[in-house]
């Protein structure tokens, strides 16, 4: 064998050694790549359901008694809610959306007259928070039943009140007989006669 055929060979088996090296250093390369990927994903997502139990342990974790009202209100909508309290409820007790439906709450806010009296109605941006608020936690009207504007003829207030022998009218002034809270925007704490009943 001549020594040109000698160093050809040599030269091709080199050159495949090489890129044998070549391909399993890239191989290397992209398990670390892809094993680095996954730790990062892995921690991420621990990270993230450690984050999210915190957050659903904190909020589990407040007393109904410290809530106040009938539904816990998120960051975003507590300055409707104050909104609304500040304009509603220093002439009578302020409901809870829920008691009404959607389209009352509406109406009430786009109307100047109120139950008889002549009302400044809200404007944007105040209006718009309230309207967040209320129509966030009010309940969706069924198509054919009439707008309520009397908590006798919601169905939502009587769904709420249960086996309760309530006044016919019923007045705003008189939630305080068993919602003892009331004047204060808390309807979960009752009599004793109601907490006894429970």
């Amino acid at each position: 064998m001549s020594i040109f055929v000698k160093r050809k060979i040599r030269d091709a088996y080199g050159g495949l050694h090489q890129r044998q090296s070549l391909q399993q250093s890239a191989e290397r390369q992209f398990k670390r790549q892809f094993f680095g990927l996954l730790l990062v994903i892995v921690t991420w997502s621990l990270a993230m359901g450690w984050l999210l139990a915190l957050a659903t342990n904190a909020q589990s974790a407040t007393p109904t008694a410290e809530i106040s009202t009938v539904d816990v209100v998120p960051a975003q909508y507590q300055l409707g809610q104050e909104l609304y309290l500040e304009n509603c409820s220093t002439c009578h007790i302020g409901l809870p959306p829920a008691v009404l439906p959607t389209q009352t709450w509406k109406n009430l806010l786009e109307d100047s007259q109120h139950y008889g009296a002549q009302l400044k109605p809200l404007v944007d941006p105040p209006r718009i928070l309230v309207w967040k608020y209320l129509s966030t936690f009010s309940r969706v009207q069924r198509d054919d039943e009439e707008t309520p504007y009397r908590l006798n003829d919601s169905r939502y207030f009587k769904a709420l009140h249960p086996g309760v022998k309530l006044p016919r009218p019923v007045q705003l002034g008189s939630c305080v007989s068993c919602h003892q809270g009331a004047s204060d925007y808390n309807f979960r704490r009752l009599t004793a006669e109601w907490n006894n009943s429970n």
